[in-house]
């Protein structure tokens, strides 16, 4: 009994002491950190309130995630607010998509879109799958021909990691959809799924490019030689940052990635701002003509939309020099659009949103003759189906998204994709972080998602009274007015009109 008392009591007093030492090391630190932040010059509030006056910068980090999982309304976070990302969710693991008792989504925001339902929708037994569309019919060695109309939009290897690109091959094959290499080249985790690949070039030419940066028509025929490249997609602009190259951080430039694009190991890889043998629209349908003559494949075009009269210049070139060469696609980017790196004050001020840009585009198009010619492919957060389908009816032939199959794979939104820290593993080169995504999981999600899209889409073709999405057009859709009144879409962009020369113009070359 003696012994246990004397064993009590020792380990009371070496608790008291270690207490005592604890407490001693943490006033000990707090004194220095009181003398830093005293003497320190670069933060008025540290100077000013030392120690206390760091939490500041603590909650400051932490605030954006209790903002999104504790205050945020389902209908209030940027980019992508929850009622979205929770769709997309949920079509991915291929669950229960309905909602009850009522829409989150305010129906009285000025432009936002509805739909016109019939009162006699189409019937289940009268239902009809997408029609196939033909890129390049007629004007190139080998057209493309598919029905999909969401598709994976360009995400470069070395912007999201192996394991990403490998799940979204994957499941772009099982969906029967396109994937985009965005321009980072094209690795062999794009072709292991055996899925269509747009190969798309960027300014700084990567995996396409000389040793001096120019334009290869070696290394086009030989990306050309996989027989699942379809089509070829030169970037012009991005929506995050038009009139910025891409950015690729050092950190993530490693021996792979490195081989891939042509540069070096280790170090940051910018683009470019512009492509340095394009400086007019007639070197822009110079260089669509020479990579679809070397590679026989469909070449379009990707940009942000300024100035419009660029796109009436280009139309007016086009009908000069033939319609064969013409843009065999242009795919339209929205102001909204997301990527790993872009400068805030290109993020937030420049480009048209697709919800302006694609109806003014097409009109252009429609008024000189040229919109059977050019395929419009859109992009930009249309990842939910009322927005998809509204892209439809405002005259796209397909739809790209990015984000929408990032949420796929499982991105919760961590903001973090320019840091190498994203936490879900899809945009990190850190083994230890891709440990979690699962590409054989991830792939299921990824065309989950796709088909739930589509199918999503249908029901509202279906409820219009179209027997398939492609059948959409303006008068399906009114636009939301300042006074929670809608207005027909089709009077706000009503038809143009089409000039008869042009209408000859294309006839004779058909």
């Amino acid at each position: 009994m003696d012994t246990l008392q004397i064993l009590a009591g020792n380990i009371i007093q070496w608790s008291v002491l270690t207490l005592f030492f604890v407490m001693g090391l943490g006033i000990l630190y707090i004194a220095i950190l009181y003398v830093i932040d005293k003497t320190q010059t670069k933060q008025t509030i540290r100077r000013n309130y030392p120690v206390v006056g760091r939490f500041r910068y603590f909650f400051e980090h932490i605030g954006e995630f209790f903002r999104q999982y504790f205050f945020a309304m389902d209908r209030e976070e940027l980019p992508f607010n929850r009622a979205d990302r929770s769709w997309v969710y949920r079509a991915a693991k291929n669950v229960d998509t309905t909602i009850a008792f009522g829409s989150t989504r305010p129906l009285n925001i000025q432009g936002e879109p509805i739909f016109i339902n019939c009162p006699f929708p189409t019937l289940d037994k009268d239902v009809m799958p997408s029609r196939d569309i033909t890129i390049g019919d007629g004007f190139v060695e080998k057209p493309y021909t598919t029905n999909s109309i969401i598709n994976i939009s360009g995400m470069s290897f070395g912007a999201i990691s192996k394991p990403a690109v490998q799940a979204l091959s994957k499941g772009a094959k099982a969906a029967g959809i396109w994937m985009n290499t965005g321009e980072g080249g094209l690795s062999p985790y794009h072709l292991e799924g055996g899925c269509d690949i747009v190969y798309q070039i960027g300014t700084a030419k990567y995996g396409v490019r000389t040793k001096e940066g120019e334009l290869s028509d070696e290394k086009l025929r030989e990306i050309a030689s996989h027989p699942q490249v379809k089509m070829f997609e030169i970037k012009m602009s991005q929506g995050a940052k038009p009139g910025k190259g891409g950015i690729l951080p050092g950190a993530k430039v490693n021996k792979e990635i490195s081989a891939i694009r042509g540069i070096n190991i280790g170090e940051d890889s910018i683009s470019p701002n512009g492509h340095e043998d394009i400086a007019s629209v007639d070197d822009l349908l110079d260089m669509i003509e020479r990579v679809r003559k070397v590679t026989g494949r469909p070449v379009g075009f990707k940009t942000v939309v300024g100035h419009l009269h660029f796109f009436q210049d280009l139309c007016e070139k086009i009908h000069a020099r033939g319609i064969q060469s013409a843009p065999d696609f242009i795919t339209l980017d929205s102001a909204d659009g997301g990527t790993g790196a872009a400068p805030q004050p290109l993020m937030d001020y420049i480009g048209m949103n697709i919800q302006e840009s694609l109806p003014l585009v097409v009109d252009i198009l429609t008024a000189h003759a040229l919109k059977d010619r050019i395929k419009i492919i859109a992009s930009g957060k249309l990842l939910v189906p009322g927005k998809a389908a509204w892209a439809l009816a405002a005259g796209a032939d397909f739809i790209v998204s990015a984000r929408g199959f990032m949420f796929a794979l499982g991105c919760i939104q961590a903001l973090q994709c320019n840091k190498n820290t994203c936490p879900t593993g899809i945009t990190t080169h850190k083994k230890s972080l891709q440990d979690g995504l699962v590409p054989e999981d991830k792939a299921k999600r990824v065309a989950n998602f796709a088909n739930k899209l589509v199918y999503g889409v249908g029901l509202i073709a279906h409820s219009c009274g179209v027997k398939e999405p492609r059948a959409l057009n303006r008068k399906h859709v009114r636009i939301i007015e300042h006074n929670g009144r809608s207005t027909p879409f089709a009077e706000i962009y009503p038809k143009p009109e089409v000039k008869a020369e042009y209408v000859k113009i294309v006839a004779e070359a058909k």
